[in-house]
């Protein structure tokens, strides 16, 4: 299937690693420009030297802190005419409640949930000029099913969803559309090796861990495995293209079936 998305520039957030990566993947292998994002420039000139052989559009770069206001200036005077916006940067960390201080609830709000209405901020104008553009938040099954081992991180996937749905009434009519995506668990970089770590500790194999964790931790999956970005990333490609154009102020799940719901 032809998605329509050749020479679309695109920036997608934290794209050098797990879910942003794979997310920059699908839209290169379709013609899309896309600009990867990561924190170092060795980081993004190390995606685009992997992502190269794979990509029917450009590769461009931008190395910066996204979750900062001043870069997030920058990286649209470098390219202010983005036409896709996949807000994808996010941290997440383990930790009860009681050891969440103030700092990390507002460390989380700023990278999880600021960045993204930064980027939107800027790059509607531009959008709302040409009548076309699409802005997705990567949120989480997170936002409904808040996990209590990372109340904080919960809390800013749900506020992704509620500014993703806002933001699309804010732009009905036009030829914007804005959704939010839900990953269930995904073995992403940051998941993966944090899996791993887990697993090695208490002397079990990855596979061995899985099976425990969706027995006891993710009950409800429907898949009893973690998804892959990939996965998650075909998706996202989908969402931001034009066949998607009548598809605008939804939270799409790709959780494997984890939030216990038809709706």
């Amino acid at each position: 299937m032809d998605l329509q998305l050749k020479d679309r520039l695109s920036l997608v957030t934290g794209s050098t690693a797990g879910i942003g990566y794979a997310i920059a993947e699908a839209l290169a292998s379709e013609g899309a420009r896309v600009i990867i994002n990561g924190r170092t420039q060795e980081s993004v000139d190390q995606a685009i030297a992997q992502l190269t052989p794979k990509a029917a559009g450009d590769l461009l770069g931008f190395a910066g802190d996204l979750s900062r206001a001043e870069t997030a200036a920058q990286v649209a005077q470098k390219y202010p005419d983005v036409e896709i916006l996949v807000n994808n940067l996010g941290i997440f960390e383990p930790l009860p409640f009681e050891d969440i201080p103030d700092d990390d609830w507002r460390r989380f709000f700023e990278v999880n949930v600021l960045s993204g209405v930064r980027l939107s901020r800027l790059y509607l104008p531009s959008m709302r000029d040409r009548n076309w553009g699409r802005i997705v938040f990567i949120a989480s099954e997170s936002a409904i099913q808040i996990p209590a081992e990372m109340i904080h991180y919960g809390m800013t996937k749900t506020a992704q969803i509620a500014i993703a749905r806002g933001l699309a009434e804010h732009v009905a009519g036009t030829g914007i559309t804005v959704n939010s995506i839900l990953p269930g668990p995904t073995k992403s970089r940051g998941v993966g090796d944090f899996v791993e770590e887990l697993a090695k500790s208490e002397g079990k194999s990855f596979e061995e861990f899985e099976e425990e964790f969706f027995e006891k931790m993710r009950p409800t999956s429907l898949i009893k495995r973690f998804a892959t970005p990939k996965e998650v990333a075909s998706l996202v490609a989908y969402v931001v293209s034009p066949l998607a154009s009548a598809t605008t102020g939804a939270a799409l799940r790709v959780d494997g079936g984890t939030v216990k719901s038809a709706f």
